[in-house]
């Protein structure tokens, strides 16, 4: 049976890690989210350097070793901001491009799932009953606190999170190979998610937006490189919020708590 859909993983050079061991257990909570599909037919390709420390995987798990270089420009508050975004880009594109060329021959659909967030069950099966499609981005989503027990609905899930876009796999135009590809490639197309649902609405082929919250945001990370703070500083504990009422009721009734059906639905509780 052909794949529906491939999720790649993409994990940063040790050296990069602030906490390898906290990586690892956030890894492994993003593993047990995919492998919790409530359907067969999806694969899963984790790209890492050779030697990391990576968590037993289960069953429609495999590795990509790569022997990229560790990220020299990655720190935020070493280096100019500009800067390190590109390379970061740079750095996170070649791995996930790494993985895509590994999946080519059995794709499907794929989708770019950060090695700290979680999707929903239900992926694979919509996807399978609405194949042929263009794909899909993650209109609504929930950004969680790491740690705790409420989380935020956002219903501009795709601007926010790396892990919202599931692409018919033939409109990725891949390259034949790592060395043919372009740093504009990689960058825009792999490397940041903030363009590739222009480019594609741009070609003809825009992406729909998924009908229900397709994944969770992990926020307030200590391994995260967006370094977000959580849903209350970020979207409650602002002076423009706290004053005005309707807003901060309108954000009020998109709280969720942490239930068991929650963690069924994207944690593989």
């Amino acid at each position: 049976m052909q794949n529906i859909i491939t999720f790649i993983i993409p994990v940063r050079h040790p050296d990069n890690a602030r906490d390898w061991g906290k990586q690892k257990r956030n890894l492994t909570a993003t593993v047990r989210s995919i492998a919790n599909q409530s359907e067969p037919g999806w694969r899963a390709v984790i790209v890492a350097n050779h030697g990391s420390d990576l968590p037993d995987l289960p069953a429609g798990f495999e590795v990509k070793w790569v022997d990229f270089p560790p990220n020299r420009c990655y720190e935020k508050d070493r280096h100019d901001l500009a800067k390190v975004n590109e390379a970061v880009r740079l750095d996170k594109g070649r791995r996930i491009l790494a993985g895509l060329l590994h999946a080519r021959s059995d794709m499907g659909y794929a989708m770019v799932v950060d090695d700290d967030d979680f999707i929903s069950r239900d992926l694979t099966a919509y996807i399978r009953q609405h194949s042929g499609t263009f794909g899909w981005f993650v209109k609504d989503g929930y950004v969680w606190t790491d740690g705790g027990h409420w989380l935020f609905l956002h219903d501009d899930f795709s601007n926010l999170c790396g892990s919202s876009h599931i692409i018919r796999s033939d409109l990725l135009d891949l390259p034949q190979s790592l060395e043919s590809a372009s740093e504009e490639y990689i960058k825009n197309v792999l490397g940041s998610h903030l363009y590739i649902h222009g480019l594609l609405s741009e070609r003809g082929t825009p992406l729909a937006p998924l009908p229900f919250p397709g994944a969770v945001y992990r926020a307030a990370s200590a391994e995260s490189h967006s370094q977000s703070s959580g849903i209350l500083r970020h979207f409650f504990f602002k002076r423009s919020v706290l004053a005005n009422p309707l807003l901060l009721l309108r954000r009020l009734t998109r709280v969720r708590s942490k239930s068991m059906a929650m963690e069924r639905q994207f944690f593989g509780g």
